[in-house]
């Protein structure tokens, strides 16, 4: 598992192993929209990492960002989570990172970002940086959840096959929370609903209140595309929305963008 933008436009790739072995790595697939690519290699000895469950992780929860910053092979630096599920950044087209301030420079994006157990939580694969060069304390991570979901598919399609809702939506804010009269701080609003969408075959409606999604709750207009975005083309979706005030439980199976746009 690494980074699109590492291994983007290499016409050869290999891979270091901390013995010295040089692998050549072979590209199984990759997503530039949320920067994960695959990479296979031929050896009859690697043991790979444990995964964490980083849908558990913690603000506060210690981490380690093992790398190559600058051309030191196996850097390791350690900080904390310092939040959880940050979107907005404009980075990638999908976001959910891992913020900490474990130091990650140039040269650290692909390397693992691992809990005190050595189990995977991320992928590090971005920072914020005084002047465009350096750490400051702020770096970025794809959570290892996401991560996989992912490469499921790179691995099985070499591609993303990425389906559609068929919504457009913005953030509750406190001021649409006072209008429809809902004790909330957090959702998404329905603005618009496709036609012949699977968004309107689940029945959806423009002015619906998105509160949950397959049991975990929706707390941005941008955390839910990345739930969709994250979802196989025909993929049960459970919606539970506030329509008038009152919970309704909905249906919606992903479909893909050409079916919708028929």
């Amino acid at each position: 598992m690494t980074n699109h933008h590492v291994i983007e436009g290499a016409d050869e790739i290999a891979i270091t192993l901390h013995d010295g072995q040089q692998l050549e790595a072979t590209i199984v697939g990759s997503d530039p929209e949320a920067d994960v690519a695959i990479l296979k290699v031929e050896h009859d000895n690697l043991t790979h990492v444990p995964f964490a469950d980083s849908s558990k992780l913690r603000v506060g929860d210690f981490t380690i960002a093992i790398g190559n910053p600058f051309g030191l092979g196996q850097t390791v630096t350690s900080g904390i989570i310092s939040a959880l599920g940050r979107t907005g950044l404009g980075i990638e087209g999908y976001e959910d990172f891992i913020q900490t301030d474990a130091s990650i420079n140039p040269g650290n994006s692909g390397g693992a970002l691992v809990n005190l157990r050595g189990e995977l939580i991320g992928i590090n694969t971005a920072i914020l940086a005084s002047g465009g060069a350096g750490n400051v304390g702020i770096g970025f991570a794809i959570p290892i959840n996401m991560v996989r979901e992912l490469a499921d598919q790179l691995i099985e399609y070499g591609e993303v096959r990425r389906g559609m809702l068929g919504v457009i939506m913005q953030n509750l804010t406190p001021e649409l929370a006072g209008a429809f009269g809902l004790d909330m701080h957090q959702g998404v609003v329905i603005s618009q609903v496709i036609e012949d969408s699977a968004a309107s075959k689940a029945g959806l409606k423009a002015g619906d209140v998105v509160s949950e999604i397959n049991g975990f709750p929706v707390k941005s207009a941008s955390a839910m595309r990345n739930m969709v975005g994250l979802m196989r083309v025909g993929a049960k979706m459970d919606i539970v929305v506030i329509r008038d005030g009152e919970k309704k439980e909905l249906v919606a199976y992903i479909e893909d963008e050409i079916e919708q746009s028929i």
